[in-house]
């Protein structure tokens, strides 16, 4: 069963987008609304004390959902309550379509946290795992993926005390790619490249002063974008040298150099000779055409120059991007991928699953255009997906840290896999949450923990180029209010 458009009605309206998201698992990217849709959907709520009964349906199908909650925190009961009706929807959902997703009810993009809430529960990590199978419908081979993960982080996911990691964003590439969704432009002819800069070397000034103030020091850094590698080699080094000024003494320091025909050997020397240590060569995939069909423009072989003279400079620590479910690819194409990556053999391979966002040139193509879903191969990106796992653990790689989007093909996830010591600090402490991250420059978030009120706050920067350079004072201040607590500091 599918459905065109949806009618949810629900009397607990505050976890209405959460409800929606349950729907999308099953139906992709469905039009919903609480207040038309051709399919309608109910829930009846009752209780009676501490036991909580949902009642489901969509037409003749009913499915009824019972929990107990005896919590007496406010916000337990809230995050449980949603969980039940969440569960209760699912249920229904789940015997409509006689569709299993891989990880079963969850929805959240960090699903490693329920194994960790468990063993934190001191559930032994094998039972933490079988537990994600028995409450939330998640495959055994879902949980067990979790499991070998957080094996893997063992003793990467606590922080030092009044530590940070820093994200430097970089918003230009040379072109768009088709799936593209994030913060950046065309580079065009680099008109807005020096004001770029010299904005964000303010904004590295501004916030290494507030770091010494705060107390914190650096662990881990990362410069992404776009595509860092696209701007001219002196201004990118302008950017390292200020940023290794005014934040020392990271242990690791992390440069997406992406694009094959953004790196070159001054850019590599440069980049060596500032201390950059981990980089990303990124192939998606070593099929000419596909690369074409999404806007890459290059080759599979200018990927295997470009990574070739990352070693030839010295570079240890290489990491490889792969997507899973592109346009026009089939099992046998990305077969083909994985054994060119293996025959290179990078230090640590992140497997994405295709996620179609509606910002995207190819969501216009294949939803606003053609009228269907942003659900891409489902079927064929989950054989890929099993298919890299199965083929780079036997390689020597293991999992060391996942992270799911809206709109992926299967619903499925992103997996970073590393050879043993080559795991990237920066992406567990910022897909675990366990790092307060300081982010600068346009489109970046920066995310502040508070161990003792255990939250998470969030001072994002605007994401627009020439916003940014205009407003990067404000986007300082944000930070000053969220760091130091102090507006006026």
């Amino acid at each position: 069963m599918t459905a065109k458009s949806v009618w949810l009605k629900t009397p607990l309206t505050i976890f209405y987008p959460d409800l929606c998201d349950v729907v999308r698992l099953f139906w992709g990217d469905v039009s919903i609304s609480p207040d038309e849709g051709e399919t309608v959907i109910t829930q009846e709520c009752a209780e009676g004390g501490a036991h909580f009964f949902d009642l489901w349906s969509c037409g003749e199908e009913t499915y009824a959902y019972h929990k107990e909650i005896t919590t007496q925190s406010p916000l337990e009961f809230k995050r449980l309550r949603k969980r039940a009706a969440k569960m209760g929807l699912y249920g229904l959902m789940k015997q409509m379509t006689g569709v299993t997703p891989p990880w079963g009810a969850l929805t959240g993009i960090r699903p490693t946290r329920l194994l960790y809430e468990g063993m934190e529960h001191g559930l032994p990590r094998d039972l933490a795992m079988r537990r994600l199978t028995a409450e939330y419908d998640v495959s055994p081979e879902r949980a067990a993926l979790l499991r070998d993960i957080s094996l893997m982080q063992e003793g990467l996911r606590e922080m030092p005390e009044n530590a940070f990691d820093l994200y430097i964003g970089i918003p230009f590439c040379t072109t768009r790619c088709a799936y593209c969704s994030f913060s950046s432009g065309e580079l065009g002819k680099g008109k807005l490249v020096k004001p770029y800069v010299d904005a964000l070397l303010h904004e590295i000034a501004v916030c290494g002063e507030m770091m010494r103030r705060a107390g914190r020091k650096v662990r881990a850094a990362y410069i992404g974008g776009g595509t860092p590698t696209s701007i001219p080699c002196a201004d990118l080094e302008r950017i390292l040298a200020a940023a290794q000024e005014q934040f020392p003494g990271a242990v690791e320091w992390t440069v997406e150099a992406g694009r094959p025909d953004t790196i070159d050997p001054e850019k590599l020397s440069m980049l060596r000779r500032r201390g950059v240590g981990r980089i990303s060569v990124n192939p998606q995939t070593f099929c000419d055409e596909t690369l074409r069909r999404v806007g890459r423009a290059h080759t599979g072989e200018d990927t295997v120059r470009a990574y070739r003279q990352a070693r030839e400079a010295g570079f240890e620590d290489i990491n490889m991007d792969l997507i899973a479910g592109l346009p026009g690819e089939d099992l046998d194409i990305f077969r083909k991928t994985l054994e060119k990556v293996v025959e290179l053999n990078p230090d640590s391979v992140t497997v994405h699953s295709l996620a179609i966002k509606r910002s995207s040139r190819l969501h216009e193509q294949l939803h606003v255009n053609e009228g269907g879903h942003t659900r891409v191969n489902e079927k064929q990106a989950g054989e890929m997906i099993d298919l890299a796992r199965q083929t780079l653990t036997r390689g020597g790689w293991q999992p060391y840290y996942l992270y799911r989007q809206k709109y992926m093909a299967g619903n499925l996830e992103n997996v970073g896999y590393a050879k043993p010591g080559k795991a990237c600090l920066y992406n567990i402490g910022n897909m675990e949450e366990t790092a307060s991250v300081l982010a600068l420059g346009a489109g970046a978030i920066t995310k502040w923990i508070y161990d003792r009120e255990l939250r998470i706050e969030r001072a994002p920067n605007v994401k627009n180029i020439e916003e940014y350079i205009a407003r990067v004072d404000e986007m300082c201040q944000r930070k000053r209010a969220l760091i130091l607590e102090d507006p006026e500091a």
